[in-house]
């Protein structure tokens, strides 16, 4: 990209130009010549997982092509190497599809609206966030029994909104585009319109249920005092156990990762944190394509057994990092929390990360964040054709924001230009993925069914 002090208007021409080199038709291609078996790249993933969740996983990538999209982020990554793509950089969320983006609260507590899911993030191409976000529309427009045209409007809605969003992005300076965010209400006045009564009110429900999730109520939820203790309830096997807490052997690694934790974070979050102490710890399974990953949840208290609730994350090598090169920072959990904080505009103010040693070699990488705060997604299966386009245009809004943050928007927008060729392009090519992927789930049932794989279905 040009230098960071050259003005809108050269930048601008300097992404006309690349369209010599890509244009913006190329999009709509899909390369599927020498394609790696995608079984195979889902069960080369199984190996540094929890055997015992595996099954789970496959089970849940299993249950419907939307679900199996969503697992199947490696896959997508291979395919999206082999095609054309840009060299406009940004910081990629690497799994954009519409399910990984929702509201939080931010660190002010204003509801705001955004990507939300960075365990795959990584600096490359613009363009290959922006495909897997308008193949996910077909993808989810197909599930919820829409037609044609409804999928394609929905895809091509996505693309639009991101690239009249990263024009608007274009314009601001990199001060303004720092503040810049999207409101919850406003995007809500603009999709309400396109809904029913009863979506609405169903709308409504699932934003103050967000809005009360918070740790008093995750304690409500996964606790329970036992012998005089506030422990965590076991729920197998969503919910199961560690007792390191409570076995003095094991405190010590605990601990160690802990407060291993505490020195990424700033000063003035840590001095937060420190009037908390750690009292139970449970793994706990969450998500489609994490499953078999590990991950945890503890329950901290102050003084006065006022709870908070973290979640300690494993990160591992970003499915993007065999196409676009290793991360910069050897602790995945480092790659996760810098992404996110680059690409939101306001994210959880207890993010940071830690790594545990195994005592043989190996070890871990985790990220940390709060497990409750805010935090709510849209029921994408309940959506009419309209709704998932208007939904579908906030999230490529918010794709596009996220990318402005970190990489050039007048570059970007020059290269996209002002019609529609880019958004027909690559709504061209999420009907391409879809069929593809549709393909690929029908293989992953036959190696259920025929034993290769083991599945864990309704958990």
């Amino acid at each position: 990209m040009p230098g960071r002090h050259v003005s809108r208007a050269a930048r601008r021409d300097a992404g006309r130009r690349r369209r010599d080199s890509v244009a913006l038709a190329d999009h709509a291609e899909l390369v599927t010549e020498g394609r790696a078996d995608p079984i195979g790249i889902l069960t080369a993933q199984d190996q540094n997982r929890l055997q015992e969740l595996v099954p789970i996983r496959h089970g849940r990538m299993s249950a419907t092509a939307f679900t199996f999209y969503r697992g199947g982020a490696a896959i997508m990554a291979a395919d999206l190497a082999a095609g054309p793509t840009t060299d406009l950089t940004v910081q990629l969320c690497g799994d954009a599809h519409l399910s990984n983006f929702g509201v939080f609260r931010a660190a002010d507590r204003a509801m705001v609206f955004d990507v939300n899911d960075f365990d795959e993030t990584l600096p490359g191409p613009f363009d290959w966030d922006v495909k897997r976000l308008a193949a996910s529309m077909v993808v989810a427009a197909r599930e919820n029994g829409l037609g044609k045209k409804a999928a394609r409007n929905a895809a091509r809605e996505s693309v639009r909104r991101y690239r009249t969003t990263m024009a608007d992005c274009a314009e601001r300076s990199p001060l303004q585009l720092n503040y810049f965010m999207l409101d919850v209400a406003k995007i809500r006045a603009r999709i309400d319109p396109s809904t029913t009564k009863k979506q609405r009110k169903k709308s409504d429900k699932a934003l103050r249920k967000a809005q009360s999730k918070n740790s008093l109520r995750a304690q409500n939820k996964l606790t329970d005092i036992v012998d005089g203790k506030r422990v965590i309830v076991p729920d197998p096997p969503l919910v199961t156990r560690v007792d390191r807490l409570h076995e003095p052997d094991e405190m010590p690694s605990t601990r160690r990762v802990f407060e291993a934790y505490l020195d990424t974070l700033p000063n003035h979050r840590r001095a937060v944190l420190e009037r908390y102490s750690p009292v139970d710890l449970a793994h706990k399974i969450v998500g489609v394509g994490s499953v078999g990953t590990r991950c945890l949840i503890v329950l901290l208290e102050s003084g006065d057994a006022e709870p908070l609730f973290l979640q300690f994350k494993e990160a591992t090598q970003s499915v993007l990092e065999p196409h676009l090169g290793d991360s910069k920072y050897e602790i995945h959990g480092e790659r996760v929390v810098k992404g996110q904080r680059l690409m939101q505009a306001s994210g959880d103010i207890f993010l940071g990360w830690s790594r545990m040693d195994r005592g043989d070699g190996s070890s871990s990488d985790f990220y940390f964040r709060q497990l409750w705060d805010g935090k709510g997604s849209a029921a994408v299966e309940d959506m009419d054709a309209d709704h998932l386009a208007e939904y579908g245009g906030a999230c490529g809004a918010a794709l596009a924001l996220a990318h402005a943050r970190t990489g050039d928007a007048a570059t970007i927008s020059g290269y996209l230009g002002d019609d529609d060729t880019f958004d027909r392009a690559v709504g061209r090519f999420a009907e391409r993925y879809a069929d593809l992927n549709g393909h690929d789930h029908a293989a992953h049932l036959d190696a259920i069914e025929s034993g290769r794989i083991e599945a864990v279905r309704d958990i």
